[in-house]
C-alpha cells in the first residue's frame, strides 16, 4: 500500500510525501518548504508532482536540488504548463563551472500538461551546467503523465488564477501473499516472494524457476496459488482551484473511487465570498466534491490561517457535506497561525 503524508500538517505549505513500500522511491505531490523531511526522504525522491508554481507549492526545489547534486540521479517533474521554464529559471539562478568535476549526472526530465493529453517536455543535465534541451512533445492518452514502475500518474488542467493541475497517483495492482499457502508448502516468508511476485506480473510461464530460499528452485506454476492480486491503491490530490462546475466535474472523473482525496478547504463554510476571490474551496465544497467522485476517505487541508474556527471544526464542516464519519483531525507538523495574523495575497502566477 502507498503511504502518504501531508508534511506540513493541514496549515503548512502543500506537500504530500508518498512512500512506495518495498521500493526505494516515493513522490512528492507539490514542492511546499521541504524543511520537515530529511536528507534520506528526499533522496528517495523520483518523481514530483506539481500543480502550479505559487511559491507556497515550488519553494521546496532548491532543498530537492542542493541534497541531488553529485548524485546519478533521474528526477522527473511533472507540472503545468510553464514548469518547464521555472525549472530552468531556478537553475540557471546558480553557477555551475564546477560541474564537470564530477563523474555523476543528475538529470531533471521536466514535463507539462499542455492540453488534456498532450505533454511538452525537455530535460536539464548536471554536467551541461543545466542547459535547456528540449524533447519532442509526446500524447498523455487520459492525462497519463507518469508510468513507473508501480505507479502510474494520471493529471487534469484545473482553473486556479492560472492552469492548476489535479493529480490521481494510481498503484497499478497489488500482489499479495497467502501466509497460509505458504505454511501448507512449508515455505518461508522472504525476500524470494519480490522474484515470484516480478515473474507474475510479467506474465512468465508456468516452467520457470523460483529460487527459494534452501537453494532449490520450484517452477512458477506450483507457486501462483501463493499469491493473489488485488486492486492497487488510488490517490487523488486536488488544490488551489476555482469552485466552478467544470472544475467539479474534471475532479469527479479524475478522482473517481479513489481509496482517498487529498483536498483543499481553504475557507470555513459560509466564507464563499472570499473563497471566490482567492479562487479556493470552501470546507462545504470540498466535502461535495469529494462525495461527487466517490472518495472512500478525505483529507482536507491547505486551510487559510484567517479562519475563526480551529482545525478540528473546519474538518467537522467538511465531513458533514461529505456525509460520512468525522474524518481523523491528526496533528500537524506544524500549527496554524493565529487567526489574527494578517493573510498575505497570493503570489503571482
Amino acid at each position: 500500500m502507498l503511504r502518504p503524508s501531508l508534511v506540513n500538517g493541514r496549515c503548512g505549505d502543500p506537500l504530500l510525501f508518498v512512500e512506495i513500500p518495498h521500493e526505494r522511491e516515493a513522490l512528492l505531490v507539490d514542492l511546499g518548504d521541504c524543511g520537515a523531511l530529511a536528507a534520506r526522504e528526499l533522496l528517495r525522491v523520483g518523481t514530483v508532482l506539481v500543480t502550479h508554481m505559487h511559491m507556497d507549492h515550488f519553494i521546496g526545489f532548491d532543498a530537492l536540488l542542493r541534497v541531488n547534486v553529485g548524485r546519478e540521479k533521474r528526477i522527473v517533474v511533472v507540472g503545468p504548463e510553464g514548469i518547464i521554464a521555472a525549472v530552468g529559471h531556478r537553475l540557471a539562478g546558480y553557477t555551475w563551472d564546477l560541474a564537470a568535476r564530477y563523474a555523476t549526472e543528475l538529470t531533471f526530465e521536466v514535463r507539462e500538461l499542455l492540453e488534456p493529453q498532450v505533454i511538452r517536455q525537455a530535460r536539464f543535465r548536471f554536467r551541461r551546467g543545466f542547459a535547456r534541451e528540449d524533447e519532442p512533445e509526446v500524447p498523455a492518452p487520459q492525462g497519463l503523465v507518469v508510468r513507473g514502475a508501480r505507479v502510474d500518474v494520471h493529471a487534469a488542467i484545473l482553473e486556479h488564477h492560472g492552469p492548476c493541475l489535479g493529480f490521481l497517483v494510481a498503484e497499478r495492482e497489488q500482489l499479495n501473499v497467502r501466509r497460509d499457502r505458504l505454511e501448507a508448502l512449508d515455505l518461508p516468508v522472504g525476500p524470494w516472494l519480490r522474484q515470484l511476485k516480478a515473474a507474475i506480473r510479467a506474465g512468465a510461464g508456468d516452467d520457470l524457476p523460483i529460487a527459494l530460499p534452501d537453494g532449490r528452485s520450484r517452477p512458477l506454476g506450483t507457486l501462483r496459488d501463493v499469491v493473489f492480486r488485488g486492486r492497487g491503491q488510488r490517490l487523488g490530490y486536488v488544490t488551489d482551484v476555482r469552485d466552478t462546475p467544470g472544475n467539479r466535474a474534471a475532479i469527479a472523473i479524475l478522482c473517481a473511487g479513489v481509496d482517498v482525496l487529498y483536498i483543499e478547504a481553504s475557507f470555513e463554510a459560509g466564507d464563499e465570498e472570499r473563497a471566490r476571490e482567492r479562487a479556493h474551496l470552501t470546507t462545504t465544497a470540498a466535502g461535495e466534491i469529494a462525495r461527487a467522485a466517490g472518495a472512500a476517505r478525505v483529507e482536507a487541508f491547505h486551510f487559510s490561517p484567517r479562519n475563526a474556527l480551529d482545525e478540528d471544526a473546519l474538518l467537522a464542516q467538511v465531513a458533514a457535506a461529505f456525509e460520512a464519519a468525522p474524518v481523523s483531525a491528526g496533528r500537524p507538523d506544524r500549527p496554524c497561525r493565529d487567526s489574527s495574523s494578517s493573510d498575505p495575497p497570493p503570489p503571482a502566477s
